[in-house]
C-alpha cells in the first residue's frame, strides 16, 4: 500500500478498484452474503449523499447503533466520506437491562456531542425515547430514511477526526477517544506490515468481534480496507451461542488471521464438540491474535492442544497488547514462534520488581513494541524505571488519540509531552512486555500490592466456575482498619445445587493455594451478573460498588467514579450485563 493512503476516503478510493476482494457477512445459519469493495464504496457514497442532503455538517458526530451487518459498514464509511465523524455504539441487548442501556448510551451520546443517530431499523423505535431525552438535533433515523442526494466529494485531511471510539471503561466510565485519520489508517498500515505474507501475498481475515470495539473495528475492518483484502464477519452472538462457527468459518474461507480475547479461546476449548469439527482444517490460520484481556498461559496451551489435530499450529497463537487510546495495537508477540511466558516470584513482584522463580506466577509475554511505537515503564512520579522494575506503561506513537473529546482535563492527565499514560502496569524483560495489572484495580492487602489477575485465574480453574466470570476486589469496613479481600464468581449454567454449595470453599482453597491469600468473603453469583465493558472485560470496581450497595454496612464509602445500577438483593440478582462472552446467547 502506498504512502498516499492517509485517510479512509483515500483507502476507499483505492479499494473501489478491487472487485476481487471484499466483505463477507455470515448469519447464524452460516449463510454468506458477499459485498466486493466497489459495492462497499458505492453503498457508502449513497449514505454520504444522504447525510449531506440532510444537512449534517463536516466534522459533526453521528452515532451508529447497529449489529454486525452491511448497514453498519455503509453508515461508517458513508459518514467518513462526507467528512462526518462516526461514533460506533453498542446496540441494545449487548449490555443487559434496557434501562441501564438507555442511561449509559444517553451519556455517551451527550459526551460525544452527537447530532444524528443512525440505527438498525429494527432497533430505531426502541431508541426514540432515549434520543428525545438526549436532545439530538437530527433525531434517530435508519439509512433508508435518509433523504436522497448526490454525494459531493469533500476534502478530508489526515489530522481530521476519523471516529470517536469509546474506551472500554474497565475501572471508570467509558471516555470518548478522538482518533484522527492519521491514527486510524496509520494503525491499519502498521498491522498490515506485521502480518506474514500468505500464499497469495495478502491476508484474509475472519472476525466475530463487535464492530463498535477497536479490536473488531480498527484491527479487523480498517486493516482489511487498507490492504485491501477479504474479511468475513460473524455476529458476536452467533459465536457465543456456538463457538464452532468461528473455527468452521476460518476453515471454509481459508482465513490466515483471526483475533479474539482470552475468554473466547477458553470458550471454544470447552464448548466445541468433535462432531462440529468434522472436515475442519485450521492449517491456514497463521496468526491467532490473543488480546483485549489477560492472556492466561494455560488457556492458550489448552486451545493449542485441543485443536492441533485439526491443523492449528502452536506458533499461530500470538499474544498482543493495545488500547483504544493508541488506536489499538502497542506490542505484538512473534507471529512465527510459540507463546512465551515467564514465572516470577510472587513476593518480589508484589514489591515492584520482577525476579524469575521456577514455581512463581506465570505471566504471558505480549511481545515487543511494534515498529514506530516507543514504550517506557515509569513510576508514579513519571520517572523512567530500569528493566525488571514494575511500573506504569507509557506509550508514544503516531497512532495515539488526539485526546478525550471535550475533556481537556482528562486528556492532560494521560497525554504528557506526546506520551500516553496507559494506566496499565507492566515490566520489561529483554525487550518483552509482561502485563502485571491495571493501576485502578490493584489490591492492597497485608501491606502489599497484588494484581487481581492471579486470584481470578485461580478461581477460573475451579470446576463449576464460569471461565472469565470472576472478579477479585478489596474494600474496607468501618470496624476493620485493614483491607478485606472479596471474591466474586459466576457459576456455570445448569449446575446442580449440591455442586454450587461447594464452590465457595473450592474458590477459597484455590486462591489460598495459589497466592497464599485467604479471602475474607466469597460470593457465588448467577451467570451474566458481573458488569462488563463493551468489549466483555469485567468492570471490577463497578462490581464492587454494586456489591457494597447491596450491603451498605460493609464499608465506609463506595469507590469513586463508577456508574450503573446496584445489585438489589443477594438473591435473584438482576441481570447487569450481557456482552459477548458473559452469557450463552445474546
Amino acid at each position: 500500500m502506498t504512502n498516499s493512503v492517509v485517510t479512509s476516503p483515500d483507502a476507499l478510493a483505492l479499494a473501489s478498484g478491487r472487485a476481487d476482494r471484499g466483505l463477507r457477512f455470515i448469519d447464524r445459519r452460516e449463510r454468506a452474503r458477499w459485498i466486493p469493495w466497489p459495492d462497499v464504496v458505492a453503498r457508502a457514497e449513497a449514505v454520504a449523499g444522504g447525510l449531506q442532503s440532510l444537512g449534517v455538517g463536516r466534522g459533526q458526530r453521528v452515532a451508529l447503533v447497529y449489529p454486525t451487518t452491511p448497514e453498519f459498514v455503509d453508515a461508517l464509511f458513508g459518514a467518513q466520506l462526507a467528512g462526518v465523524v462516526p461514533v460506533p455504539l453498542y446496540p441494545p441487548g449487548r449490555l443487559g437491562g434496557l434501562e441501564e442501556y438507555r442511561r449509559r448510551t444517553a451519556r455517551m451520546i451527550a459526551a460525544a456531542g452527537v447530532r444524528l443517530v443512525l440505527a438498525d431499523e429494527h432497533m430505531r423505535h426502541g431508541l426514540e425515547e432515549m434520543i428525545a431525552g438526549a436532545e439530538v438535533p437530527f433525531g434517530c433515523l435508519s439509512i433508508d430514511e435518509l433523504p436522497g442526494g448526490r454525494f459531493e466529494s469533500v476534502p478530508v485531511a489526515a489530522e481530521d477526526l476519523a471516529l470517536v471510539q469509546f474506551s472500554s471503561g474497565t475501572t471508570l466510565a467509558p471516555k470518548p477517544v478522538a482518533l484522527s485519520h492519521r491514527a486510524v489508517m496509520g494503525q491499519a498500515r502498521l498491522l498490515n506490515s506485521h502480518w506474514p505474507d500468505g500464499d497469495e501475498h495478502f491476508q484474509s481475515g475472519v472476525s466475530w468481534l463487535p464492530l463498535y470495539h477497536d479490536m473488531g473495528l480498527i484491527g479487523c475492518l480498517f486493516s482489511a480496507l487498507e490492504r485491501p483484502g477479504d474479511l468475513t464477519l460473524l455476529p458476536p452472538e452467533a459465536f457465543v451461542a456456538r463457538p464452532a462457527i468461528w473455527l468452521r468459518t476460518i476453515s471454509r474461507y481459508r482465513a490466515t488471521i483471526s483475533a479474539a480475547p482470552n475468554f473466547a479461546y477458553a470458550l471454544a476449548t470447552e464448548r466445541v464438540r468433535d462432531d462440529e469439527m468434522e472436515g475442519v482444517d485450521l492449517s491456514c490460520w497463521r496468526v491467532a491474535l490473543n488480546g483485549a484481556e489477560t492472556v492466561v498461559p494455560d488457556v492458550a496451551r489448552r486451545f493449542v492442544r485441543r485443536f492441533a489435530p485439526y491443523g492449528f499450529r502452536a506458533a499461530a497463537m500470538t499474544p498482543v497488547y493495545g488500547l483504544s487510546e493508541a488506536a489499538l495495537a502497542v506490542t505484538f508477540s512473534s507471529c512465527a514462534a510459540p507463546l512465551e511466558s515467564a514465572r516470577f516470584d510472587r513476593e518480589v513482584l508484589a514489591a515492584g520488581e520482577a525476579s524469575r522463580s521456577a514455581d512463581g506466577l506465570e505471566i504471558t509475554s505480549v511481545g515487543r513494541p511494534l515498529p514506530g511505537v516507543e514504550l517506557q515503564i515509569r513510576d508514579d512520579a513519571g520517572d523512567v524505571l530500569e528493566e525488571a522494575r514494575v511500573g506504569r506503561i507509557w506509550v508514544r506513537s503516531e497512532t495515539l488519540m488526539e485526546g478525550y473529546l471535550g475533556r481537556a482535563h482528562d486528556t492532560r492527565r494521560v497525554l504528557v509531552d506526546g506520551w500516553l499514560d496507559t494506566g496499565d502496569l507492566g515490566v520489561l524483560l529483554e525487550g518483552r512486555l509482561y502485563l502485571t495489572g491495571r493501576a485502578g484495580d490493584m489490591l492492597l492487602l497485608r501491606g502489599r500490592n497484588y494484581s487481581p489477575d492471579e486470584l481470578e485465574q485461580a478461581m477460573s480453574g475451579v470446576a463449576g466456575i464460569r471461565s472469565g466470570g470472576v472478579a477479585a476486589v478489596s474494600y474496607r469496613r468501618e470496624t476493620d482498619p485493614g483491607e478485606r479481600l472479596l471474591l466474586l464468581a459466576e457459576h456455570e449454567r445448569r449446575l446442580s445445587g449440591e455442586r454450587r454449595a461447594m464452590l465457595s470453599r473450592n474458590c477459597r482453597e484455590a486462591v489460598l493455594t495459589t497466592t497464599g491469600l485467604l479471602a475474607d468473603e466469597i460470593e457465588i453469583l448467577p451467570p451474566g451478573v458481573l458488569p462488563r465493558t463493551s468489549s466483555g472485560k469485567i468492570r471490577r470496581q463497578e462490581a464492587l460498588r454494586r456489591w457494597l450497595e447491596a450491603r451498605p454496612e460493609s464499608a465506609e464509602t463506595a469507590p469513586p467514579e463508577v456508574e450503573g445500577v446496584p445489585w438489589r438483593s443477594r438473591q435473584g440478582v438482576p441481570r447487569a450485563t450481557a456482552a459477548p462472552g458473559d452469557r450463552d446467547a445474546d
